[in-house]
């Protein structure tokens, strides 16, 4: 008998879907076909094991199972549940009524638990928009698949429950998600900018990174903040939208990253690798593709603290993500694009004793060492941070002072506003939703200045020793402090706050 049940491939962060075709004929033997790995073809004793705890019995016959399209890798072990059911159909061990609208994936267990398995997100999007009606996930992964809508999500705790279901009697629990409730607690967070004694300079930095979507870098001495203030950011940024939190939890998704039985990402993420971390492991890859930091923080913000320790190879593998706001990792049978449009926040002391340009201390680094130590971070990269912004301890009068700072609730609205001027001006171009992510074609047209303006751009280059790559971000950051005060031009005030925020950029710095 023939018999064909659904499961799905995930490569990337979209999904495939996989026929599996069972055939129970006379004889005696078993084939698996279609481009299976060893994890799929692993799944004959899990199979057999799992029936038997439940009272049923592996076909004894010739069985032949295709994973159709054959040209597509199967990989891992989440298609042991709908083999399982397919075997079983086709031995009329029960019953098959409905199979041909379900979806089925989940690892078995030795006892006939079902195990939870990755990217059922993407699974449920690509089982809607192919006409399915049902999917069956494991338990704790039906909540992250029932934010889709026009599907019915079951959740199975063992292959029984599945069994019992196609046959009639109860076995699987409708799941569903009420995505208002999911929203509810979207802007708590437990760092707010009411904790930061000080640092209001520091504070007008973030705030305008925040608006316009910039990167943006920390350099102080140890202990003057810079980790409190970037943990803090994404408290500030806009709430996440429903569309956004869809793709944000398809990455964590894909890379078992959403946590036992959660539903959506409704708050922006906040990633923090260590210095030590490879360039694979930043950016994805492996010898079977997964996303790396750059896109589990898509949608978020992505701190790199003390960034010249940071291995030269891992910097300069971020510079063309940085730009394209993807990643396509590539192999020689296939390649998957993971999107990576994150935020930079960076930190680094000016010196390797941390004590450059303080006020107080001394710095001991021997003559040209602090240079030394700021040309670990390439050109290429520091062109592509728009914001650099010097951080110094905050005085005693400072932190012990009774006043309380503003919250990050109160900022977070004046980057609504700010941002909603940028979405309006850019509701033509798709994809483009901040200042930060203009070409040179729009910075021609949204980013004119005056003759006043054009006077002190020629200043700053001259006196200051500005570089010519640090013009286009002026213009781009002056944008955003001209949309924070809804201000249709560029004004010569919002260019001189822009220039003060390019310290690295100065001649003289770090000799």
């Amino acid at each position: 008998m023939l018999i064909k049940t659904f499961g799905s491939a995930v490569y990337g962060i979209k999904a495939t879907t996989i026929t599996i075709e069972v055939n129970a004929t006379q004889g005696i033997n078993f084939f698996l076909v279609g481009l299976p790995d060893n994890a799929v073809k692993e799944s004959q004793q899990r199979i057999e094991s799992a029936l038997q705890t439940f009272g049923y019995h592996m076909p004894g016959k010739k069985v032949v199972i295709n994973m159709a399209p054959a040209d597509i890798r199967k990989e891992g072990s989440a298609y042991d549940l709908p083999l399982a059911i397919g075997m079983l159909a086709a031995s009329e061990q029960m019953k098959s009524a409905g199979l041909e609208n379900c979806i089925i994936m989940g690892e078995l267990s030795l006892d006939g638990t079902v195990q939870p398995v990755k990217g059922a997100l993407p699974i449920a999007l690509q089982a809607q928009s192919e006409g399915f009606t049902t999917c069956i996930f494991p338990k704790q992964n039906a909540r992250e698949a029932a934010v889709v809508d026009g599907l019915k999500i079951y959740g199975a705790n063992n292959i029984k429950e599945v069994i019992d279901f196609f046959e009639g009697k109860e076995g699987l629990e409708r799941v569903s998600v009420d995505l208002d409730a999911e929203f509810l607690h979207k802007n708590e967070y437990e760092a707010d900018f009411t904790d930061v004694k000080g640092q209001e300079n520091v504070k007008r930095a973030m705030e305008i990174a925040a608006a316009g979507g910039h990167n943006i870098i920390l350099i102080g001495p140890p202990g003057a903040g810079k980790t409190m203030l970037s943990k803090r950011l994404p408290g500030i940024l806009p709430p996440l939208t429903l569309e956004e939190a869809l793709e944000t939890t398809k990455i964590h998704s894909v890379a078992g990253k959403t946590g036992k039985d959660a539903a959506l990402i409704t708050r922006r993420p906040f990633r923090s690798p260590h210095h030590t971390i490879s360039d694979v492991a930043l950016v994805g890859g492996g010898s079977f593709p997964q996303p790396g930091e750059i896109s589990l923080a898509h949608n978020g913000v992505l701190f790199l603290d003390e960034l010249p320790e940071f291995k030269r190879t891992v910097l300069e593998v971020m510079r063309q993500p940085l730009e394209d706001r993807v990643i396509t990792i590539s192999r020689a049978r296939f390649a998957v694009e993971y999107p990576a449009s994150f935020m930079l926040v960076a930190s680094m002391n000016p010196c390797p004793c941390g004590f450059y340009n303080h006020p107080e201390k001394k710095c001991v680094c021997a003559p040209g060492f602090v240079q030394k130590y700021l040309s670990r971070i390439s050109g290429p990269l520091l062109d592509r941070i728009d914001i650099h912004i010097e951080v110094v301890p905050v005085p005693f009068d400072k932190l012990s002072e009774q006043r309380v700072s503003e919250p990050s609730r109160v900022i977070r609205q004046r980057v609504i506003a700010a941002r909603n001027v940028q979405k309006e001006r850019y509701a033509e171009y798709p994809g483009i939703h901040c200042n930060a992510q203009m070409n040179s074609k729009m910075l021609r047209k949204y980013c004119t200045i005056d003759t006043a303006g054009h006077n002190i751009m020629k200043t700053a280059m001259q006196k200051l020793g500005l570089s010519a790559r640090a013009y286009d971000r002026i213009l781009k950051v002056s944008r955003t402090v001209a949309d924070m005060e809804a201000s249709p031009e560029i004004q010569v005030h919002h260019l001189a706050e822009a220039i003060q925020y390019r310290s690295l950029d100065r001649d003289g710095w770090g000799a």
